[in-house]
């Protein structure tokens, strides 16, 4: 998706490698990169700013226990899942979608 996230990726399994565990680097895709951001922004304005990388990393927490349950954790499925969180966020505090167009994550 972006070297940075890449290059974070194996940082965080690097370190994890370090404290006895050994895991695949995560990956963050452009569908789901795109929903976190706006999941950030709906908590940073609904909310409050500083909660906005923490809905990220719940959301983040919530698509692995769904992995580890067995359930469906392909990016796509994620994508939708924090979407639906999103909306429903949206329509409680009564803000409309500020959704722009699609984001450019380059390599």
């Amino acid at each position: 998706m972006n070297t940075f996230f890449d290059h974070l990726g194996r940082r965080f399994a690097q370190a994890a490698a370090r404290r006895g565990v050994t895991m695949d680097a995560p990956v963050l895709g452009p569908a789901e990169a795109e929903e976190l951001l706006d999941l950030a922004r709906v908590a940073a304005h609904t909310q409050e700013r500083r909660f906005a990388p923490l809905a990220t990393y719940l959301a983040g927490m919530t698509a692995e226990r769904i992995r580890a349950a067995g359930g469906d954790g392909a990016p796509g499925e994620v994508a939708a899942l924090i979407r639906e969180v999103r909306e429903d966020l949206e329509r409680e505090a009564g803000t409309e979608s500020g959704r722009t167009p699609a984001r450019d994550f380059p390599d």
